[in-house]
């Protein structure tokens, strides 16, 4: 049997990207999203989860984007004067392996994330982090307390399948550098989700089997999203996207996926791709559909 989670995150960071999430749910093949605890647009991502009952809503942790939930004060070390994320990811994991981040703060910030989100009425299907933060070993220890504590029942796991890298590199070849850097961390996530699987398993949180996304991130559209259908193996595969619209209020937000959603949007609403997935006898499920 091979079944499919299609998880659109950053529902939550602005209204154009939410009105995407939902199309390409009620449209397309999306079946699951991650919510922004401090998305600017949160409070429509909520409304538009209970008037769309079927799209599977989990929570995306965040670290590095935006205003934090916590007061400046409590997590001096993850937010400006202003309560601004200050970070990178990649700062953020020199810091913890340093000592120099408390993570008592992580788990401040995280807290907040998730309580701000049970209390808007939501029944998360499943955690994930913003940027992989949730990966590195420390902060995926408290994100395992946490899904226990709180009942949430499933943690995203990035045991990525590469494929068409060197198709993909060819029809982009002004994106060489970003593409090859995005397959290495793809790599390098892949190695640590091992060790991080076998935890989950025995914490008995549930993960799908295999990962595809953080290589083609930015780069995904029809003909990409066509090659990794005809690859799905085995079991339970979750494919990661990033659609959306463009405004200002996406553009201020600073990400480098402005077009990009764009495309991914059209890609997963397109008709052809839904038979494909009928053709290759693919079941569309959400993360609530693993236990």
């Amino acid at each position: 049997m091979k079944r499919l989670i299609v998880n659109a995150d950053d529902f939550g960071l602005t209204e154009k990207v939410n009105q995407a999430i939902v199309q390409g749910h009620r449209s397309g093949i999306i079946t699951s999203t991650t919510l922004m605890a401090n998305g600017m647009a949160f409070n429509s991502a909520v409304a538009l989860a209970r008037a769309t009952p079927e799209l599977g809503v989990g929570i995306h942790l965040n670290l590095s984007t935006g205003k934090a939930i916590s007061c400046p004060s409590k997590i001096p070390g993850l937010v400006d004067e202003h309560g601004l994320f200050c970070n990178t990811p990649e700062w953020l994991v020199a810091k913890l392996a340093a000592g120099t981040l408390s993570l008592g703060q992580v788990d401040q910030e995280f807290r907040a994330q998730i309580g701000k989100i049970l209390s808007a009425g939501v029944a998360p299907t499943h955690l994930d982090g913003h940027k992989h933060v949730h990966l590195f070993p420390p902060i995926f220890k408290l994100v395992i307390q946490m899904a226990k504590e709180y009942g949430i029942p499933a943690v995203r796991c990035t045991r990525e399948r590469s494929i068409g890298l060197l198709k993909l590199l060819r029809k982009n070849s002004g994106a060489s550098a970003q593409i090859v850097r995005q397959y290495l961390v793809g790599r390098v996530l892949s190695l640590v989700s091992l060790n991080l699987g076998a935890k989950l398993r025995r914490a008995r949180l549930s993960f799908p089997n295999h990962f595809f996304g953080i290589s083609v991130t930015g780069f995904l559209d029809t003909d990409l999203l066509k090659m990794i259908i005809c690859h799905i193996p085995e079991g339970t595969s979750e494919l990661m996207c990033h659609p959306g619209y463009v405004d200002a209020d996406l553009a201020d937000t600073r990400t480098r996926l402005l077009k990009q959603r764009e495309r991914e949007i059209q890609a997963m609403i397109q008709p052809e791709i839904k038979s494909l997935l009928v053709r290759h006898e693919i079941e569309l499920i959400s993360y609530r559909h693993l236990n």
